[in-house]
C-alpha cells in the first residue's frame, strides 16, 4: 500500500443538505403490466444536477448548497422575534460536540461571518438548507410567525408564492432576498421541522477538486409538494422510494454520488414515513457524526473508506492524499473483515463505473442506523 504525494492544500466551504421524505398515498393505476408499488409508504426527493454544472454533473442529489453570509445574518433576529430567539431558537437542548476526524485546517467561509452575534450554526445551517430547496426545486419550508410551539408531527410546505420565478432569479443573485421573501409572506424558515442527520466531508480525489463540509438534515412531510426544478442548477426532479432509487442507479437511468448512495440505503432500513421521523425525533439529543472517506485506489476501481472500517486510518495525511493499491477490489475485500466502506468497480473516473456496492459490519453509534451491505451491478464479490 502506497501513500502518493499530492500537492497544495485543499479548502472547504461549509454547507447543508436537505433529506427530504414525504408520505406517499397517490394511487397507483391498476395495470397487470406494471409492477407492484414498493413496501416503503414515503419517497425521498432526488433533483437532477445540469451536466454543465462543475461539481457531479448529471447526478441525482438531494437539494441542498453552500452556506452564505446571509444565512447567519443577524437581520433574521427581528423576523423570528418576538416568539423565537438566541440561543437555540426553540429548537431544544443542543446536541454534544462529538469530537471527530478531521480537524479542516482551511475551512471557508471565514468570508462568510465571523461576527460573534450571528447566527449559531444550528440555525444557519438550517436555513441554508430550506433557502437551497426554494432555490433549486421551488419547495419553500416556511411557517407562519406565531407563539405555538412548532408541531412535531410531519408538516406541509407552504403554496408557491405568487412571481415563483421572479423570486427564485432574486433569491439566487442575492441570498438576502430570501429574508426579505420570508417578511413578505409574514413566515419564518421551518428550522423545527429539520432533524440533524449526519454529515460528509468531500474526500481527496485530484488536486484542485472542489470539497465540502456538508451537514444533512431530514426533513419529513405528509405529502409531497410540488416540485419546480429551476432549470439552471437543477434539470430534473423525481420522488422515489429508497428501493425504487436503487433500481434506478442498478438500470443506470440515475446516478448517485456515493454519500447519496450511502444516505439511501440507510433509508431503506425504514418501512414508513412514521417510523422514519419517530426515529429522528428519538435520536435528536444524540448528534451526529461526520465522515471524511478516505479513498483507497484500486487495481479495477475505488473503495471509499469510511470511519470504523479496518483500513481507515485517523491520519491528516490524507486530507490532501489517497491511498492506492496494485491489488484488485476482490483481493482487498477478501483480507479483511471489519468494513465500513462503498466499493466502486471497473474506474477511477467519476460516473463511470459498472457496479458498486456498500459494506458493513460495524456498529452504529449514537442511536443511529447504518445500511444494510448491498451490492449494485456487477461485482466479482
Amino acid at each position: 500500500m502506497s501513500v502518493p504525494v499530492r500537492p497544495g492544500p485543499s479548502s472547504w466551504r461549509r454547507a447543508a443538505t436537505l433529506v427530504l421524505a414525504a408520505g406517499w398515498t397517490r394511487p397507483v393505476p391498476d395495470a397487470p403490466s406494471r409492477p407492484q408499488p414498493p413496501a416503503e409508504g414515503f419517497r425521498v426527493l432526488l433533483l437532477q444536477r445540469s451536466a454543465s454544472q462543475g461539481f457531479l454533473p448529471g447526478a441525482h442529489v438531494f437539494p441542498g448548497g453552500v452556506l452564505e453570509a446571509a444565512d447567519r445574518s443577524t437581520d433574521w433576529l427581528r423576523l423570528f422575534a418576538p416568539h423565537h430567539g438566541p440561543p437555540r431558537f426553540g429548537l431544544g437542548p443542543a446536541p454534544p460536540q462529538r469530537a471527530a476526524f478531521p480537524v479542516l485546517p482551511n475551512i471557508q467561509p471565514g468570508a462568510v461571518d465571523e461576527d460573534a452575534a450571528a447566527l449559531p450554526d444550528d440555525i444557519a445551517f438550517r436555513i441554508c438548507a430550506i433557502r437551497e430547496a426554494f432555490e433549486e426545486a421551488g419547495v419553500l419550508l416556511l411557517r407562519p410567525r406565531s407563539p405555538r410551539p412548532p408541531d412535531q408531527a410531519p408538516g406541509c410546505a407552504l403554496a408557491p408564492p405568487p412571481a415563483l420565478a421572479n423570486w427564485r432569479a432574486r433569491v439566487r443573485r442575492d441570498p438576502r432576498c430570501f429574508l426579505h421573501l420570508c417578511s413578505q409572506l409574514d413566515c419564518t424558515p421551518d428550522i423545527w421541522a429539520l432533524r440533524d442527520w449526519s454529515g460528509w466531508i468531500t474526500p481527496f480525489s485530484r488536486p484542485g477538486g472542489r470539497r465540502f463540509e456538508t451537514t444533512f438534515f431530514l426533513c419529513c412531510l405528509s405529502e409531497p409538494p410540488p416540485v419546480f426544478p429551476d432549470l439552471v442548477e437543477v434539470v430534473g426532479c423525481q420522488w422515489s422510494s429508497p428501493s425504487e432509487a436503487i433500481e434506478s442507479l442498478i438500470s443506470k437511468e440515475i446516478l448517485l454520488a456515493p454519500p447519496q448512495f450511502y444516505e439511501i440505503r440507510r433509508l431503506g432500513n425504514f418501512a414508513s414515513l412514521s417510523d422514519l421521523h419517530k426515529f429522528s425525533l428519538d435520536r435528536e439529543s444524540e448528534g451526529t457524526e461526520r465522515w471524511m472517506p478516505i479513498i483507497l485506489l484500486t487495481a479495477d476501481g475505488k473503495i471509499h473508506l469510511l470511519p470504523g472500517d479496518e483500513m481507515y486510518l485517523e491520519d491528516s495525511n490524507f486530507l490532501e492524499n489517497c491511498m492506492s493499491t496494485e491489488k484488485r477490489n476482490e483481493e482487498i475485500m477478501n483480507e479483511g473483515k471489519k468494513f465500513h466502506r462503498i466499493v466502486l468497480y471497473n474506474s477511477h473516473s467519476y460516473g463511470d463505473y459498472t457496479g458498486y456496492s456498500i459494506h458493513v459490519t460495524v456498529l452504529p453509534k449514537y442511536k443511529h442506523v447504518y445500511p444494510k451491505s448491498f451490492v449494485v451491478g456487477k461485482s466479482r464479490l
